[in-house]
């Protein structure tokens, strides 16, 4: 998986997983083209048989969605305009697609 998670990223995942997760459950991420950034976000705590580990965090990545975010680096913002994952995207267009924990922008 050729991404990055900033430390934001991380600690809101980390945080979904303590509200939402049991043991041995992780984060899933689906994203699909969309959005400013090119990339819009499905998100979710579940158990699935399979996940890769980064940093220690279980993350379930659809194989299109590893393809889509080849390059992307994963943050968190946390402001009066917007709270979710936002996805900056080298190859994207000037602005930031972001998931709100719920809806997908």
């Amino acid at each position: 998986m050729n991404f990055a998670l900033t430390p934001a990223a991380e600690r809101f995942i980390r945080l979904m997983l303590r509200a939402d997760g049991a043991p041995g459950s992780g984060f899933r991420l689906a994203v699909s083209p969309g959005g400013c950034s090119g990339l819009a976000a499905d998100i979710n705590v579940r158990r699935e048989p399979e996940a890769s580990e980064r940093n220690g965090l279980r993350l379930f990545l659809p194989a299109e969605s590893r393809i889509l975010l080849d390059g992307v680096t994963i943050d968190f913002a946390d402001t009066p305009a917007q709270t979710g994952l936002v996805f900056r995207d080298p190859k994207g267009t000037a602005c930031d697609a972001s998931h709100s924990p719920g809806a997908v922008r």
